[in-house]
């Protein structure tokens, strides 16, 4: 029952991603927003969860794992129950960062339970193969459920999750297990998690506002995030407890798989972004006919899950890598051929197949190929920075695909909104591409 309720809570992350990103277009005619400011309803939540997910894994070691799981998880229901009410984009996306912040915490609590209850080996094998397969299925799930949800209204995207939320906080105040808490008597340095995700905000902020003829305030704003790295390098150096071990990034390895997590999520966000808003704005699709659309996608996600194993202890890390890369590039360029007029089977199938794969071989390869080489005590690190790094790509690479549609579409006619779809498409193109060559950069290149 335990694994039930920690699936549980990773199955909503899954859930509410994939079930808001189906609901945009839905979300933009009845709030009246933009492009630019709609993708701050997933770059939002992305930020959120990047900015702090390495401060939810200390938090739960120091305060303890079912307390920081339990709380968070409360925060989420109330954050999500706001989202449904909103009567204005602010409301909307402050709640997705709100979201995506308690999501940070209940991840990696929710993680730590399960390798600290489940005994190494087998068991905990199977355990964190259910795990992860849950969150792949809730993604999948998700599209289809909040196409359906959205012909009704898009605020029951953001409902859905507060009961499903509600129904695993329940469940888990009655079988999560107390533990204790951390002994080391070392803090948490929030100061650090605050620095770096004010600098990722004002990074995606700036980006944004370069189509939107502000050039004032872009500059201010991309000067702001580079002082916000520069303090947040300057502050984990200093701090006696550091969020992030800046000595850890001398490793290579580490470096091209944070490289790769941001190009393979970011590419495949953008891709998302684009592709919902030209089947439901240009071709008139409904929401539940754009969710079935890229569905195929998660299918075969959630079918390769279990074999990416057994492929890495066959070809290694990289070569897995670069293949899952090498067809979202595939994937991508033939989505470059999209007209007023393709057909599904044979001009947006095979991009969702594609994509699929391409997330599918590279994914759980990046994670491993994240903490080769890496010392046990810095494990979790790691992992946590390779998540950041998933994270903050997809909200990078999302602006960066946004701010380039709206510079691209010069009216709204389906011409201008076709030219703005391909644009966007290629930044994704680009994006994958420069992960492929990252990944491969031999060791010699980094010394």
């Amino acid at each position: 029952m335990l694994l039930l309720v920690l699936c549980g809570a990773l199955f909503l992350d899954g859930l509410d991603v994939s079930m808001v990103g189906v609901a945009l277009p839905s979300i933009r005619a009845d709030l009246s927003m933009s492009n630019a400011s709609l993708q701050w309803v997933v770059s939002a939540y992305v930020l959120g969860y990047g900015g702090f997910l390495l401060l939810g894994g200390r938090v739960a070691d120091i305060v303890g794992r079912r307390h920081t799981f339990l709380v968070s998880l409360a925060v989420f229901v109330v954050a999500s129950g706001l989202g449904g009410v909103a009567t204005g984009a602010a409301t909307l996306i402050a709640s997705r960062f709100v979201k995506g912040v308690s999501a940070a915490f209940t991840a990696p609590a929710g993680l730590s339970i399960i390798t600290t209850t489940f005994d190494e080996g087998p068991v905990r094998n199977r355990a964190l193969a259910i795990y992860t397969a849950t969150g792949a299925s809730g993604f999948s799930l998700g599209l289809v459920i909040g196409g359906g949800l959205t012909q009704i209204a898009w605020r029951w995207t953001f409902f859905l999750p507060v009961m499903v939320a509600a129904a695993t906080l329940l469940a888990a105040a009655r079988h999560v297990p107390r533990d204790q808490r951390s002994t080391d008597g070392g803090p948490f340095d929030a100061a650090g998690a605050l620095a770096l995700t004010t600098a990722m905000l004002l990074a995606v902020f700036a980006v944004v506002e370069v189509p939107q003829g502000h050039p004032v305030l872009t500059w201010a704003a991309g000067a702001a995030a580079a002082i916000g790295f520069v303090a947040f390098v300057i502050r984990e150096r200093r701090a006696a407890h550091p969020l992030v071990r800046l000595g850890i990034l001398r490793s290579a390895d580490l470096v091209r798989a944070n490289l790769g997590a941001a190009s393979l999520f970011g590419a495949w966000v953008g891709f998302l972004f684009i592709a919902t808003l030209y089947l439901q704005q240009l071709r008139g699709w409904s929401a539940i006919e754009t969710g079935a659309a890229v569905f195929p996608s998660g299918v075969v996600v959630v079918a390769l899950a279990s074999q990416i194993g057994r492929l890495v202890g066959r070809f290694s890390t990289t070569p897995l890598i670069t293949a899952g890369l090498t067809s979202a590039v595939a994937a991508y360029a033939l989505f470059l051929r999209i007209d007023e007029n393709t057909a599904y089977l044979s001009g947006i199938l095979p991009t969702v197949l594609l994509g699929g794969l391409g997330f599918a071989l590279a994914f759980g390869p990046l994670n491993m190929a994240a903490t080769n080489g890496i010392v046990p005590a810095e494990q979790g690190l790691a992992g946590g920075l390779v998540n950041t790094s998933f994270q903050f790509g997809g909200a990078l690479v999302l602006a960066v695909v946004t701010a380039v549609d709206n510079a691209a579409t010069h009216g709204s006619s389906s011409a201008a909104l076709l030219s703005g779809f391909r644009a966007g498409i290629a930044v994704t193109l680009v994006t994958a591409a420069l992960g492929v060559i990252a990944t491969n950069v031999k060791e010699h290149s980094w010394t």
